[in-house]
């Protein structure tokens, strides 16, 4: 099957090198500030050559032979001063849009603090009395404290007050940027008041106009438990929510939304390393769970609270925690798989979310940095049928999809878009076709799927199964859906004319029955019927020859076990 990287394509494509899509983020926490005293010596470490997702301790069940791969290709020892007892960081550099950001927000708090509220800001959420006295704190929270630890660019902001709802704030911020010269004081000209305003506004960091607020409601039924608001800034995403506690009561699975203490709303939260606040109003970063620092040293993903009822309350975070594993290269807490093993969450998962959100968080997975780890995840904690199936269908008539061999599948796509030759420079040509190779891997498993038949003579034959799966199961677009109908309905023919041409170049001197699949012409007429999409399909049925030859896997595609020739 080498002729999937070779012979099909080279015939009618120029080679294109594919840049390498691996990342690795530095987990060394930046401090600006920190005074602590600690020693110092000297430790050997190793740095890998390829993602260091490949560690021994990222495997939960199956074993593999590509720790063998990875193993050879260590460099050599290298010294390299490390920190022990190091102090975390007290606080954050932040950029010069994230500064005036950060102005606006405390001017914000500061009007509002001098000015009693108008009839349409009062929350329908009961304030308490100690809090009602209170001045008004900001906080930027979750993800972009961590990236901002990490080092790495974020456009994503979580604005948390602690008296006002995201709403409340949203509006008397409106009102601030109405009134004459206050918008000048941070380069803005006010807050968008049409609809065209408001599709540039705040897209950069050279718009001066605020984009408008968006509400988006709560949907408990759902799991979507709170209101909040968002907006753009000089270029920056900004979601506005207050600290909340959420309270249980016996007759109800829905929480009820309360306002909340820091620690509270802190440990409510899916991880310990998206649970650290900074505190603009005294630039200070603040971990009230006690252990995010410590985390995101040891590169771990853990729940604040007790797993079960973490994922009970919301089961998107399971979801959310694969991809935050795979994205930042971080194991998850062993209590924490056990938990995302549970029946009970898994079926909460299937019941209680929306298939958008379910579908937000897969994509956002597979167009990481590390989509195979976030697959391995999905296979190896039983969430395959979880996530990857049809809502529209009951349980029991949904067709049972034939997942054996996906570690084979999973990691000889990586092997191949990896290496840089063959099968990734000629069919994998940029960001959107790497992630329609893994999307259609996620897929494999219904390839023996039964096609539906058409309803009636002359009617239009329903899609593949695969395509309702995508389609219903996790929102896929129309475009992806589109491809993933061509992939499975051309599968066979891609296949029989890459076995072929495999034929025809191991004897060239057999007489060609039937049309010559090595004719420029053949060649070029099929791929006109593929279709655009031509390159993905060719991938999807070369994948669906890996699950179904695994036992001869090297000699279907060259793995880093045996050097590519002759491509």
């Amino acid at each position: 099957m080498l002729l999937y990287c070779r012979d099909l394509p080279r015939r009618v494509l120029r080679t294109i090198h594919v840049k390498s899509h691996g990342k690795t983020f530095d987990t060394r926490l930046r401090s600006t500030t920190t005074t602590c005293h600690h020693t110092q010596h000297t430790s050997l470490v190793r740095l890998a050559s390829k993602s260091p997702r490949l560690d021994s301790r990222r495997k939960l069940t199956v074993p593999s032979s590509r720790a063998n791969h990875h193993s050879s290709n260590m460099s050599p020892a290298l010294v390299q001063e490390v920190e022990d007892d190091a102090c975390p960081p007290t606080t954050l550099e932040l950029t010069p849009v994230e500064d005036t950001l950060r102005r606006l927000l405390l001017d914000v708090a500061k009007y509002i603090d001098n000015s009693p509220p108008s009839s349409d800001t009062i929350s329908q959420v009961p304030l308490p009395d100690d809090l009602a006295k209170q001045p008004i704190i900001l906080r930027f929270t979750g993800g972009w404290v961590r990236d901002k630890l990490l080092d790495v660019p974020s456009h994503d902001i979580d604005v948390a007050i602690n008296k006002m709802t995201g709403y409340q704030f949203g509006l008397r911020m409106k009102e601030y940027l109405e009134v004459p010269g206050n918008p000048e004081k941070y380069g803005l000209e006010g807050v968008a008041t049409s609809d065209k305003q408001n599709q540039k506004a705040g897209t950069t960091d050279k718009s001066k106009t605020i984009g408008g607020l968006h509400k988006i409601e709560a949907n408990p039924e759902k799991s979507k438990h709170l209101e909040t608001v968002t907006t753009r800034i000089l270029g920056l995403d900004i979601d506005l929510v207050n600290l909340r506690k959420e309270t249980y009561t016996e007759d109800s699975r829905n929480p009820q939304m309360e306002f909340g203490t820091p620690e509270e709303d802190a440990m409510r939260r899916d991880a310990t390393v998206n649970a650290m606040f900074y505190n603009i109003n005294t630039e200070e970063i603040e971990d009230f769970t006690g252990r995010g620092h410590d985390d995101m040293r040891g590169k771990i993903i853990r729940t604040p609270l007790e797993p079960y009822q973490t994922f009970k309350d919301d089961p998107l975070r399971v979801l959310r925690l694969i991809r935050f594993s795979s994205r930042l290269d971080y194991q998850i807490d062993q209590k924490a798989l056990k938990a995302m093993r549970n029946a009970d969450i898994q079926d909460a998962l299937r019941r209680k979310i929306s298939r958008e959100r379910v579908g937000v968080e897969t994509e956002k997975a597979l167009r990481g940095p590390d989509p195979h780890e976030a697959l391995r995840l999905v296979f190896d904690l039983d969430l395959y049928e979880t996530i990857f199936s049809d809502p529209t269908v009951e349980t029991a008539q949904h067709y049972r999809p034939d997942t054996e061999g996906w570690q084979v599948m999973i990691d000889t796509l990586e092997d191949a878009l990896e290496s840089e030759q063959c099968l990734a420079e000629l069919l994998v040509r940029d960001d959107e076709e790497r992630f329609m190779s893994w999307q259609l891997a996620a897929l494999i498993p219904y390839r023996d799927a039964p096609h539906p038949e058409a309803p009636a003579t002359g009617r239009k034959a329903p899609p593949p199964i695969a395509a309702q799966v995508a389609k219903e199961g996790i929102k896929a677009t129309n475009k992806v859906t589109d491809i993933v109908i061509a992939a499975v309905r051309n599968q066979q023919e891609i296949s029989s004319m890459v076995d072929a041409l495999r034929d025809r170049q191991r004897r060239p001197d057999k007489p060609v029955v039937g049309d010559d699949a090595t004719a420029r012409n053949v060649l070029g007429m099929a791929i006109r019927r593929w279709g655009p999409s031509w390159r993905s399909q060719a991938i999807y049925a070369f994948l669906v020859e890996v699950v179904e030859n695994q036992g001869s896997i090297e000699g279907i595609f060259p793995t880093r076990a045996g050097p590519v020739s002759n491509c």
